[in-house]
């Protein structure tokens, strides 16, 4: 058997079947571009269509995103179908029967942060925008991808935190309502007059033009402390408007200059030393041979 001949053969008829299929290739890079070409033209009609039903944010996204998942499956379908003549999408599909647990365990949890991300997009609340606490990251959801989201926490910093962790733990959403309540603390000492620093306290706060005064002011004798008797007050503000923490902030000294000027007490922490008066030493009696 001459060796030579046969492996200068198999090469031949392998190149002859490279010509022959250089058409088909082609072919196959042309619908891949054109597929490319329609992406932009199908986003682009489904973008006007969700601006004009004024759809939220990420909705538009989640349809936009969808778009091209499915131009480029079925552009790709079409481009392996012309390329390669044994190819048939019911043999894909049958091929990826076979290997479906196999698949589903190596990308489980990419699969899991695209079913979450779908179903974020879905639901009404978290929006673009938005200002959120979960599982330590707080800050503001900048986009949502069908895998994870980009939360800009409120120190600086891009957090990307995959869908299924939004998804599975509780999310605070805290601009769901403009109006929110805030809570402080203030002790006053012992021998204070306690409904007289209640009401002192209460005009304080309903001074400060922040505060919500429809929703009124709450003003607690919360607990004895270990040297004062402390007061829990409760205020509601438009966030929207402002800052909480300053709202916060003029509360607290509006409570401080009314208790001075009422000559009120907000006492430090006490320590008092007990000390007892030691004992006389007895004298022990002198042994016999000391005597």
């Amino acid at each position: 058997m001459n060796y030579i001949e046969t492996l200068t053969k198999e090469l031949e008829g392998m190149a002859m079947g490279f010509f022959q299929l250089l058409p088909s290739f082609a072919i196959a890079l042309g619908i891949v571009i054109l597929t490319r070409i329609m992406v932009g033209i199908f986003v682009r009609i489904v973008s006007r269509v969700t601006q004009r039903a004024n759809l939220r944010t990420d909705l538009q996204q989640l349809f936009e995103t969808l778009t091209k998942l499915a131009v480029w499956i079925l552009g790709i379908l079409i481009a392996l179908t012309v390329a390669i003549p044994s190819f048939t999408p019911a043999g894909a599909v049958a091929g990826l029967g076979v290997g479906a647990l196999a698949i589903g365990f190596a990308f489980q949890d990419i699969f899991e942060n695209f079913l979450a991300g779908v179903l974020i997009m879905l639901r009404e609340k978290m929006n673009i925008g938005d200002s959120i606490a979960c599982n330590g990251i707080m800050g503001s959801v900048e986009r949502i991808t069908l895998r994870e989201t980009y939360v800009r926490q409120f120190s600086g910093e891009l957090t990307v935190v995959p869908n299924s962790m939004l998804f599975k733990n509780p999310v605070d959403i805290f601009n769901d309502q403009a109006v929110r309540r805030e809570q402080v603390v203030v002790g006053v000492s012992y021998d204070t007059d306690l409904e007289t620093a209640e009401a002192t306290i209460r005009k304080a706060v309903e001074s400060i033009a922040e505060v919500d005064k429809n929703k009124g002011v709450l003003v607690f004798a919360q607990e004895f402390g270990a040297s004062s008797v402390d007061f829990l007050v409760l205020w509601w503000s438009n966030t929207g408007e402002q800052d909480k923490r300053l709202t916060k902030s003029h509360v607290i000294m509006a409570i401080k200059k009314a208790l001075d000027d009422a000559e009120i007490e907000i006492p430090f922490p006490y320590v008092t030393h007990t000390f007892k008066e030691a004992l006389p030493v007895e004298k022990a009696p002198l042994a016999a041979n000391e005597s």
